[in-house]
């Protein structure tokens, strides 16, 4: 059958956008431009947010914005081709053509870039894509900033060209030529009106994090591209969740996620990963001692206890309180 309407990928749970183009900007980095099919307004983003986009089979992949938040009209991703993944990417490359629709979940932001007089951004192949608004908002705020831009080939590095003409803040770091990049030198001593944003693979994330140990609590913000590592959780036994609001206590079996024993008890809570690293399933935690597992939160954020992500995170306390 011959038909006129575009086709629509993903599940009929989430918003809908159009892909408007895409074309390869740089080795096995695809840019997607989308919008919505009557052209109407996008819910607002700020630097560092991402969106859900939801696949043929119901699953998700997060990706992060990398266009002009002043834009309303269009959303900007771009995907790498990751032949070892698990599908996500492939289907972008392969399978979505322009003129499809597809689903989306989002915006969320849990990279936020917050004031400083100055920045340092270092950014690891396709972890440049959060860092691109940022340095446009950097300099709308006529703040200092600098950018190390590492891969692995030039010709791998998306926006590559762009940035090389930004000027003397940009260093292009290709390590297949070079070797790994001197991170002590480039970061230098800590200052108090410098902040660093960080995106890429856990080796790169790792040696940033131990390069600046001694750095002020909240001066250092990462996203990963996947999980921590899992380590055991800090009780092998039954704990239970209570439901702000409804007196109802929800038993979590050692094993089962606490997003899964909720659902299961009839309690509406959206995921994503599942693995603790989007923010979807974010909710407040109102009383007891959380057991955080989840890759967003940094340390301040995990002493303070307001948040908790039920898709990875458990209790340590015999009761939890949550507000949904």
């Amino acid at each position: 059958m011959i038909t006129d309407s575009p086709r629509v990928v993903g599940t009929a749970s989430a918003d809908v956008l159009v892909l408007e183009d895409k074309q390869l900007v740089a080795r096995d980095v695809a840019l997607l431009r989308l919008r919505r099919p009557d052209g109407a307004r996008l819910p607002d983003w700020t630097p560092g947010a991402h969106i859900d986009l939801v696949l043929p089979d119901g699953s998700t992949r997060q990706y992060s914005l990398c266009g002009d938040p002043r834009d309303a009209f269009e959303y900007r991703i771009a995907v790498l081709r990751e032949a070892a993944g698990g599908g996500g990417s492939r289907f972008v490359h392969d399978t979505l053509q322009p003129g499809d629709e597809v689903r989306f979940g989002g915006p969320r932001n849990n990279f936020r870039l917050t004031p400083a007089d100055r920045y340092l951004f270092i950014a690891g192949g396709i972890g440049i894509t959060p860092i691109i608004p940022m340095l446009r908002a950097a300099a709308a705020l006529g703040a200092e900033w600098r950018l190390l831009y590492c891969g692995r080939g030039v010709d791998g590095m998306a926006f590559a060209d762009e940035l090389a003409d930004a000027g003397a803040g940009v260093r292009l770091h290709d390590s297949a030529v070079r070797g790994r990049a001197d991170l002590a030198e480039w970061i230098g001593e800590f200052r108090a009106d410098t902040k660093l944003y960080a995106c890429g693979p856990e080796e790169l994330i790792g040696a940033i994090r131990e390069t600046t140990s001694s750095w002020r609590r909240g001066w250092v913000r990462f996203e990963r591209f996947t999980a921590t590592a899992p380590t055991l959780p800090a009780r092998s036994t039954a704990f239970e969740i209570e439901v702000d609001g409804t007196a109802r206590r929800v038993r979590v079996e050692p094993g089962v996620p606490v997003a899964t024993a909720l659902r299961g008890a009839g309690f509406d809570i959206l995921t994503s990963c599942s693995r603790g690293v989007c923010g979807t399933c974010e909710t407040r935690i109102l009383a007891g001692e959380p057991d955080h597992r989840d890759s967003i939160l940094d340390d301040d954020e995990r002493a303070d206890s307001t948040t908790f992500f039920p898709c990875v995170s458990r209790a340590r306390s015999d009761l939890l309180t949550l507000a949904l």
